[in-house]
């Protein structure tokens, strides 16, 4: 740790023991500070807790974020909360309403205690773990295949366990001045609703179709309404997920809210459009994770029985992700595709951009919707086209 990153350890390590002593109403004293990842704004710590009178965990994770930054895809502060972020205080709010659920509901950490003048959580530890993206990378057949089924049954029971809960985490929201409407990526797909259709005029030289328009609206109501809704942490990329000996957990909620659930799983099925990843999950594979997901989800949702159905509501989950992937994606915009993550499973924006339309279209064949399939197949072509040149 070099001296800046030790000073500012230092830093974060004395608010946090000021906190939790202002909380337990006895010093706690924390030692033994290592950085774990963490954004240019963000410092994630594990320490040991040496001296505690109370029955705190032995080790915990502290997530401070600094300075004032404006929340991501709405470029705007939280009302009511001077010089806080609304992305923080939707954390903040996230882990509350998940620490509010059973034990074994919780889809990750619980939160310990949280301070929103300082920006600070501190959470519980999840222990040493292996990324999901890690687990991928490795190729290894078997742990890949039971990565991917922990992944999708833990969406489902976080699905399951929150159903109907939305009016709770409102609350929660409001509490801290949040305007509950503001959710940074069904902004984002709006704006891709109104600026794709050039961008492919542009670039590819594809008119979109009226048909393929009005989909694509319907699909940005999964966002915003829809007949699943559940909590999502939203950013489920694969360095966000981990796998211990319990099954996959869940990181980062700085984007958490309530949308249809089968937005979840076409993420992972769509390659996790977020990220420039091209991880090849063959239809048997991407079969068996639905399957492992609806298992989870059906007792409460028992219109998902269905399999046309089902596979309509995922096919219509997996084409806003596709498009959102290429609002974000086609454009030569450097600080986009910078802020996208960078890992063993990262691409070319060119041929994550092909494989994700390729793939949307052979999932739309086997469907029967011709009219996503064309599309798609005209899409994944002329990007090919472009980018072979």
């Amino acid at each position: 740790m070099t001296a800046l990153l030790a000073e500012r350890a230092a830093e974060v390590v004395s608010a946090a023991q000021q906190l939790l002593t202002k909380r337990m109403g006895a010093p706690v004293k924390l030692s033994d500070p290592i950085e774990l990842s963490g954004s240019g704004r963000t410092t994630v710590l594990r320490v040991r807790v040496s001296e505690n009178a109370f029955s705190l965990p032995r080790t915990l994770i502290i997530k401070q974020v600094r300075g004032t930054a404006r929340d991501l895809g709405t470029g705007a502060f939280a009302p009511g909360v001077a010089g806080i972020d609304s992305a923080f205080l939707r954390e903040t709010v996230s882990y509350q309403f998940t620490t509010a659920l059973g034990r074994d509901q919780r889809p990750g950490a619980y939160l310990i205690a949280h301070s929103l003048p300082d920006r600070l959580l501190i959470l519980s530890d999840l222990g040493e773990n292996s990324l999901l993206s890690q687990v991928l990378e490795s190729g290894v057949a078997q742990p890949t295949r039971n990565a991917l089924m922990a992944f999708a049954q833990a969406m489902g029971r976080m699905h399951a366990a929150t159903v109907g809960r939305e009016a709770d985490f409102v609350a929660l929201l409001r509490r801290v001045d949040v305007v509950h409407r503001i959710d940074g990526i069904a902004q984002q797909a709006e704006t891709a609703i109104a600026e794709v259709p050039g961008l492919l005029s542009r670039e590819l030289g594809i008119e979109v179709p009226g048909e393929i328009a009005e989909r694509i609206v319907r699909g940005n109501r999964l966002f915003s309404a829809g007949r699943f809704r559940a909590f999502s942490p939203s950013d489920l990329c694969p360095d966000n997920v981990i796998i211990n000996e319990e099954g996959a957990r869940f990181l980062d909620y700085e984007w958490g809210g309530f949308r249809d659930a089968t937005l979840d799983i076409a993420y992972a099925l769509v390659s996790f459009p977020g990220c420039l990843c091209d991880f090849e999950l063959s239809r048997e594979r991407g079969r068996q994770m639905i399957e492992a997901w609806r298992s989870e989800v059906v007792g409460v949702w028992p219109a998902l029985a269905d399999d046309a159905a089902l596979a309509e509501r995922i096919l219509e989950a997996r084409l806003i992700w596709v498009w959102l992937s290429t609002y974000w994606f086609l454009p030569a915009d450097h600080a986009r595709i910078a802020a996208a993550r960078e890992h063993g499973l990262s691409v070319p924006r060119s041929e994550a951009l092909i494989n994700r339309w390729a793939a949307l279209a052979e999932d739309a064949r086997c469907t029967g919707d011709d009219a996503v399939g064309d599309f798609a197949e005209d899409v994944s072509a002329m990007l090919e086209e472009r980018w072979s040149e």
